[in-house]
């Protein structure tokens, strides 16, 4: 099969947006970089999000994935899966999954999940896998079946955090990262922003 779908330059859309940010950031997973990608900034954009939907549920219909329902994660994964699940076959649902309080997620009552469905998950940009994971652990609880995990740009890290489950991205970017304890003198100079 040939991928005839348009090539989507992600990080233009990012940087149209005012998005990409280059100083001294401490990661919410806990890393420092010298770079950082702010999705919600891009994702305020409808067209930009619109695009990134469509470019996602293009990749997915290639690999003939057509899920019962969309998740994310709250609050960044929300509007992602909307869009996802919009561009997908009619009656694909968009759910959210939120903090429940003790370190995981959980769905809302308002949400149906049922054994036996299945879904995609979606996140902005994959570092960990932390978060993502965490939406995906909350729609497997009621016994769905998760067909992918899709994101806009993948820089995960080298992790086993998501084995075993279908990866689709539309950029792969790996940006250095370091531990506190790693942190090159040539970053350490930077005002250090917490993310």
């Amino acid at each position: 099969m040939t991928d005839n779908t348009p090539t989507l330059n992600v990080l233009d859309l990012y940087r149209k947006a005012g998005a990409l940010h280059e100083g001294h950031f401490l990661l919410a997973s806990g890393r420092h970089s010298p770079y950082f990608l702010q999705t919600t900034t891009l994702l305020q954009y409808p067209q930009y999000t619109a695009q990134l939907g469509q470019a996602l549920a293009d990749k997915l219909r290639l690999l003939n994935i057509n899920p019962d329902f969309v998740i994310g994660p709250a609050m960044g994964g929300v509007v992602l899966a909307y869009e996802v699940a919009r561009n997908l076959p009619e009656g694909t649902r968009a759910l959210f999954a939120e903090k429940d309080g003790q370190g995981g997620m959980q769905i809302r009552s308002a949400f149906t999940v049922k054994k036996g469905q299945t879904f995609v998950a979606v996140e902005d940009v994959l570092t960990t896998g932390g978060s993502v994971l965490k939406a995906v652990q909350a729609a497997e609880y009621y016994g769905a079946t998760c067909l992918a995990i899709a994101c806009i740009i993948d820089r995960r890290l080298k992790t086993e955090a998501l084995a075993g489950y279908t990866l689709v991205s539309l950029e792969e970017i790996y940006f250095e990262t370091y531990e506190h304890e790693e942190v090159p003198d040539w970053l350490s100079e930077r005002p250090l922003q917490e993310i």
